[in-house]
């Protein structure tokens, strides 16, 4: 389980997440939506330790962050919102790097490269360099970086951004595959059909504050029986 405790980070005296409390349980893919400049890829920097908390805490399993920093980053596979990242490497450089880092055995990383890249299409490109990859490629290689250590805890930024149909539902389909082993999915999109499709449960931020956080049904109850998760998105975020 993660857990957001009065999180709050503030950029030069403006606050970016203000007061956040969120409980993520295991086993669910979580849908995190909001609007541009809502707080999302600032609350999930904090989440993987890329930014530091202000002030409250966040707490996986029931470790401290701040004081189980590496033990939970090891649990943790994320994929940032920008992958235009490590360019100069062959495809296969990567991955390497990446298996490394996380050391993850070498009788089984070339079975666990080739299943990946072979299911996201890529296979056959890496030793191509990074940098003459499309947007699309580039995403691909870096959820399959991700995935390579098997990470209990998936974190994706805009995962599906640039993915082609057969690899965006490839990846739905792992999404759901890994939640249904007891794992969690942190995920957040602007895909809001993608929400409706596979999330079991959703919050909204804006403007830094928690608007929603709920499961699809309970959504719809709050609302209007019929409404769909669009309108309702927009009528959350209008105001703020």
């Amino acid at each position: 389980m993660i857990e957001f405790n009065n999180v709050s980070k503030d950029f030069s005296g403006k606050q970016a997440v203000s007061n956040l409390n969120l409980s993520i349980p295991n086993g669910k893919i979580f849908g995190f939506l909001g609007p541009n400049g809502a707080g999302k890829s600032t609350s999930i920097k904090m989440l993987t330790g890329i930014l530091p908390v202000d002030s409250g805490s966040i707490t996986v399993n029931g470790m401290d962050l701040t004081t189980h920093t590496l033990k939970i980053k090891q649990s943790m596979g994320y994929v940032p919102d920008r992958s235009d990242i490590f360019l100069r490497l062959k495809g296969m450089e990567y991955l390497n790097f990446i298996a490394d880092m996380y050391q993850v055995p070498s009788e089984i990383r070339q079975s666990k490269i080739e299943n990946l890249t072979k299911s996201f299409g890529i296979y056959e490109s890496l030793n191509d360099h990074i940098q003459t990859y499309s947007h699309g490629m580039k995403q691909k290689i870096v959820v399959a970086g991700v995935l390579l250590h098997d990470p209990d805890i998936w974190i994706l930024d805009e995962p599906l951004t640039g993915l082609d149909p057969k690899s965006a539902y490839k990846l739905k389909e792992m999404m759901r595959e890994h939640a249904d082993k007891g794992k969690i999915v942190f995920f957040s999109t602007h895909v809001l059909e993608v929400v409706e499709q596979i999330c079991d449960e959703v919050a909204i931020i804006n403007r830094g504050r928690l608007q929603f956080h709920g499961n699809m049904s309970e959504m719809k109850q709050k609302f209007k029986e019929n409404e769909n998760l669009e309108k309702m998105f927009l009528e959350l975020t209008e105001n703020g």
